[in-house]
């Protein structure tokens, strides 16, 4: 039995999906950053502008993804795995876009690192799913929500097997 009102399971439920999103930004951020270091020291400054790029592209389309679908969870629980999905197929419409793009302004050789920009994606994605899923899993964010005890109908001796 839990002596919490459902207004504090709410705003638990809120905080803790945003500090699961706000981790995983860092998470993505710190991965990326050491990516970008890495990238100077050995290939140059190419490198260090891919691996940032890569990141911050990771992070944006990522937070922006998990943003609204945890708002919608909120809201409209029930749309939350359609929304999902659909979010997840915008996110690589979206960093499909966003690379062909680069490559097209010629920025992706020149400026930027091919391989480096491509790793700091594929290691920023990572970082991100591993951060949200280890965070996830510490923040205790209820299945579902009980229903209050005073809105509840109270059992009645016929829903008991009435007299034995």
């Amino acid at each position: 039995m839990t002596t919490e009102t459902p207004r504090e399971t709410a705003r638990t439920r809120r905080a803790g999906g945003s500090a699961v999103l706000v981790g995983a930004g860092l998470g993505t951020v710190v991965a990326g950053l050491l990516a970008a270091v890495v990238g100077a020291l050995a290939d140059g400054r190419p490198a260090a502008y891919g691996a940032l790029v890569g990141t911050a592209l990771v992070v944006v389309v990522f937070a922006f993804g998990s943003a609204t679908v945890h708002a919608v969870a909120g809201l409209l629980p029930a749309a939350s795995l359609i929304v999902a999905l659909l979010t997840y197929a915008l996110q690589l419409l979206v960093v499909l876009v966003v690379l062909s793009a680069l490559d097209g302004s010629g920025a992706v050789g020149d400026t930027l690192s091919r391989g480096w920009l491509a790793g700091a994606v594929i290691v920023g994605t990572l970082a991100w799913t591993t951060v949200q899923v280890v965070l996830a899993g510490r923040v205790r964010i209820p299945v579902y929500d009980l229903p209050d005890a005073a809105a509840s109908p109270q059992p009645t001796t016929a829903q008991h097997g009435g007299d034995r």
